[in-house]
């Protein structure tokens, strides 16, 4: 454990807000993965803007980009070393906004890539939003950066799956029928080859957790954390 480590911590800029049960768990994480290497004393620097989950739920996907990148830059403008975008969904602003700041935003699918990587994963189910499941955003990224095939659910139970996360995890109901339907389709999923299921929204290790699966379950939140604490510590 380092004495001095505070006057060597990066500043970490946070988008949350979507929803802002997930960003709690993040801020938590951080907090708590930080004090392990500095002790309870401390704590690390972090901005936090939280925005409102409405604009998610907009689907309007050129103002949710504009947003995020306004967002971006004033988080750069106040001090931060990097971004942290605090939830899965978001991500699809990544291209959109990396290339307009100089700072850089730590994707999420690199820290599930890595991870992965590192049990000899190479074939992964997904679990997420509507926009996760079908969108290029973390399946493209795992598949050239790291060479990791992604499996998401039939069509016909992607609309059902985001209705339990937009209706309910994202508002911080987590029910009994909740974790059976995800249980249920983390079983379909191993059965289509997957070797381990990308828990990708950030409310499902909330709902579901390592003890009730089978199969190994790749917690997002929990790998972007440490992603974000490395960083953290990280020496120029």
């Amino acid at each position: 454990m380092q004495t001095n480590s505070v006057m060597l911590m990066r500043t970490l800029g946070l988008i949350g807000g979507t929803s802002w049960h997930s960003t709690i768990v993040y801020y938590r994480l951080i907090n708590e993965l930080a004090a392990k290497r500095i002790g309870t004393h401390s704590n690390p620097p972090l901005i936090l803007y939280s925005l409102n989950v409405e604009l998610m739920r907009s689907h309007d996907v050129e103002k949710i980009k504009t947003t995020y990148l306004h967002i971006a830059r004033k988080l750069e403008i106040a001090g931060a070393s990097a971004i942290v975008i605090c939830a899965n969904t978001p991500h699809l602003v990544f291209d959109h906004v990396q290339s307009k700041i100089s700072i850089p935003i730590l994707h999420i699918a690199d820290a599930v890539g890595v991870n992965a990587l590192s049990k000899g994963f190479t074939k992964l189910g997904l679990l997420g939003t509507r926009p996760t499941m079908q969108g290029d955003f973390l399946t493209k990224r795992l598949k050239e950066k790291f060479g990791i095939q992604t499996i998401v659910p039939e069509l016909e139970f992607q609309d059902e799956i985001h209705q339990y996360i937009a209706k309910e995890l994202t508002q911080g109901k987590f029910t009994e029928s909740a974790k059976l339907f995800f249980l249920d389709h983390i079983q379909l999923l191993k059965e289509k080859g997957a070797q381990a299921v990308i828990m990708g929204c950030t409310e499902l290790p909330l709902l579901i957790s390592a003890e009730d699966s089978d199969l190994p379950l790749l917690q997002s939140t929990n790998l972007h954390a440490q992603m974000a604490v490395d960083f953290i510590f990280k020496k120029d």
